[in-house]
């Protein structure tokens, strides 16, 4: 079921071309990038999958007519959360948060809501892993993430690829102090490089007129404004290289000493905290050591940007509520979902498995404390036999004890009969019975 990122030469071209080259200049920086190594040169080369491969065969060939489009099955939920927590160790080894928020952001961005059919339409469906797609410019680097994560996807099979970027990127929000991000999962894979979309549908660093590119690029998504901004804010992670995007220094004070490969330079001050200060920085523009992109300048100029643009700056409670909305949003943007409802790993607090009900419902068998002595009895609790409830009310409670205590027992110890009051009952019923019998 798992498709490998292994060698084929026949999807790797010898080169990136020109055309490329000089897209990656203008778009790599526009997402959150990596703090670690990526070599802009270095493709992974994934083979066809089993299931590419049957449908090729199936319309003779490369040069046949028909296009069969298949989608791996839904991911299963027990493995997501295992990977979760191999994606956390990642994160505390490798620090590399930034690109892996990017590679999620990347495989989901390229959705257009004017198209219907899946997967024309793009959007977050593993596409990403192909070599086509991953020489587009705006992916430069990110060959890294996929060389991080590809370990975990051979440990968990039952995984796909289009839920283990997206499961990445909000992870990497999460474990960098940032909002809890109300994911769902289930998204299917595409299966060939054929079904890649086509490139140019990220957004640019450094367009002609930043503002209406934003529009551009994310109204096609079906973004609106406050979600624009709200997602320009992860912004607060990461750095821009010169020699990959070619916007930003080749190192600064916040970056001469990494953590993870040395240089670059970032938004922010602490770039591997996720907070508010990315607005902060951008609307004080005091340090010339912080990175300000014109898109970012963008949103304190354009007057419905800088309306939230301004209010995250003052409010980080805001903003994390709606960054954490439209991240979820971003990641769902195009996906094709096995179940239609997807798939929570953080709503299972409800039912206990069946195999575990089962056992739970059964007789308990009594448990030998004693060492072989005689049980003792279990202690009197009334509430336990009442009629339908689990629990007698505190005044109840109350008035069951002071009764039981008046006659001269207690909750720890039985009422001890009186065998003199036993015996005169007895003596006085015997002679009613003659008198009657008398009579």
């Amino acid at each position: 079921m798992a498709e490998r990122l292994a060698s084929s030469a026949s999807l790797l071209p010898a080169s990136p071309s020109p055309s490329t080259r000089r897209a990656a200049a203008a778009a790599v920086a526009s997402f959150p990038s990596c703090s670690g190594s990526a070599r802009t040169g270095l493709r992974l080369r994934p083979s066809p999958s089993r299931f590419s491969q049957a449908a090729g065969r199936g319309r003779g060939g490369a040069g046949g007519g028909l296009r069969v489009v298949r989608c791996m099955a839904a991911s299963d939920a027990g493995q997501l959360k295992s990977a979760r927590e191999d994606i956390k160790e990642i994160l505390k080894t490798n620090y590399c948060h930034p690109i892996l928020i990017r590679l999620g952001w990347h495989d989901s961005g390229t959705y257009d809501k004017n198209i219907e059919e899946w997967p024309l339409r793009g959007g977050a469906d593993g596409s990403l892993r192909f070599d086509p797609e991953l020489s587009h410019g705006a992916n430069a680097g990110l060959t890294s993430a996929l060389k991080l994560i590809q370990p975990i996807k051979d440990k968990y099979p039952g995984i796909t690829y289009a839920d283990l970027f997206q499961l990445a990127s909000a992870t990497a929000v999460e474990e960098a102090g940032g909002p809890k991000i109300p994911m769902k999962y289930g998204r299917a894979d595409i299966t060939s490089p054929e079904q890649c979309p086509p490139e140019g549908r990220l957004p640019d660093a450094g367009p002609r007129i930043p503002a209406e590119h934003l529009r551009e690029v994310f109204y096609r998504m079906g973004l609106d404004d406050k979600e624009i901004v709200a997602l320009s804010g992860a912004h607060t992670l990461g750095r821009s290289r010169p020699d990959r995007s070619g916007w930003g220094k080749s190192e600064t004070k916040y970056t001469k000493d990494g953590p993870g490969e040395p240089g670059g330079q970032s938004w922010t001050a602490e770039w591997l905290k996720f907070d508010n200060s990315y607005f902060k920085d951008i609307k004080e523009q005091r340090d010339q050591d912080l990175l300000v992109l014109p898109t970012d300048a963008a949103l304190f100029e354009d007057p419905s940007f800088k309306v939230y643009a301004e209010k995250y700056a003052e409010d980080q409670e805001a903003f994390f509520k709606d960054y954490a909305e439209a991240h979820a949003k971003l990641s769902n943007l195009g996906a094709k979902f096995d179940p239609p409802e997807g798939i929570s790993l953080d709503d299972d607090k409800g039912d206990a498995p069946v195999e575990e009900k089962k056992v739970a419902d059964a007789d308990p068998a009594p448990a030998d404390d004693n060492n072989g002595a005689a049980s003792q009895p279990e202690p009197f609790v009334a509430a336990k036999y009442s009629y339908k409830k689990t629990e007698l009310s505190d005044t109840m409670k109350q008035k069951i004890r002071a009764e039981y205590e008046g006659l001269g027992g207690s909750p720890e110890k039985a009422l001890q009969s009186n065998y003199f009051l036993n015996i005169m009952i007895v003596i006085a019923g015997l002679a009613f019975l003659t008198s009657l019998l008398g009579s």
